[in-house]
């Protein structure tokens, strides 16, 4: 089977909604169920967490970073972290364990890099969509620290079947775009119960269309994925995609250039990236 027809039959498959996920992302999934129950309360939500070894990591490391420990006291245990991070912030973890072990460890060389580049590439959409939208779209970050976690999520749902399908390692990676965003991308979104203002601001995201000035949170994932000095592998360059309008990160906000808000919440940024390394 060749690249063409292995990208085809995982399209056509999902299309069925016969999604198949690896075993490792089991106990996130549940977490993230778990919390969409409004009588989950913290305590549960901090034992479901430690059930899950990485995700404990990451929720610690979050709420240490900058963003959510201004007041510089440092936690150790995971319940205490669950508390300052929120349930909210907790769900986008919980994702992001989704999203970066969806892929698995992979032992071709070829495909581990390029799932360990396009993680890279989505901690930084995701720590500079959460500035962005705080500083100048003014959407809310944590919604938008999200949808930069999982907009790529169909890019590694087609890593995870690699082994299944080996024909999709042929040819340019960048060729799988169109079917890790409309063929498989939203099949994914939909079977996570991802909410859709954020399934509409991922679908704004592929089609690459920026407003001046930006406001949406279709707005700030272009920005993001425009400024993440990492692009995704699997896709053409940010500056390609939204056309001529890569000018807009020294254009004029609110008496500030997106370029200097940028600069000043760099620590920002690298804490929040820091915290998503896995």
């Amino acid at each position: 089977m060749n690249r063409s027809e292995a990208l085809q039959a995982i399209a056509t498959q999902a299309g069925r909604g016969e999604l198949v996920f690896p075993t490792s992302v089991d106990v996130a999934l549940k977490v993230q169920r778990a919390l969409d129950n409004p009588d989950c309360h913290t305590e549960a939500a901090a034992k479901l967490v430690q059930t899950e070894p990485l995700l404990s990591a990451r929720v610690v490391a979050m709420a240490n970073s900058v963003v959510y420990n201004r007041a510089g006291r440092e936690i150790t245990d995971v319940r205490s972290a669950v508390a300052r991070l929120g349930f909210r912030t907790l769900r986008s973890l919980a994702g992001a364990v989704v999203t970066r072990q969806m892929a698995g460890t992979s032992a071709d060389p070829k495909l581990r890099a390029i799932s360990a580049r396009l993680w890279e590439h989505t901690a930084h959409v995701a720590a500079l969509a959460h500035v962005i939208a705080r500083r100048v779209t003014k959407q809310d970050p944590e919604t938008a620290f999200f949808a930069g976690i999982i907009h790529e999520v169909g890019g590694f749902y087609l890593i995870s079947r690699a082994k299944d399908f080996p024909g999709i390692l042929e040819g340019d990676p960048a060729e799988w775009a169109e079917h890790a965003e409309a063929e498989v991308g939203r099949t994914v979104l939909a079977t996570l119960g991802v909410p859709d203002p954020v399934k509409e601001a991922i679908e704004g995201l592929w089609e690459g269309y920026l407003a001046l000035p930006p406001s949406s949170l279709s707005d700030t994932l272009l920005l993001a994925n425009t400024l993440a000095p990492v692009p995704s592998p699997l896709n053409q360059p940010p500056d390609e995609k939204i056309g001529n309008n890569a000018p807009i990160i020294d254009t004029d906000i609110d008496e500030m250039t997106l370029s200097s808000i940028i600069e000043e919440s760099k620590a920002e940024v690298q804490s929040l990236i820091d915290a998503l390394k896995f």
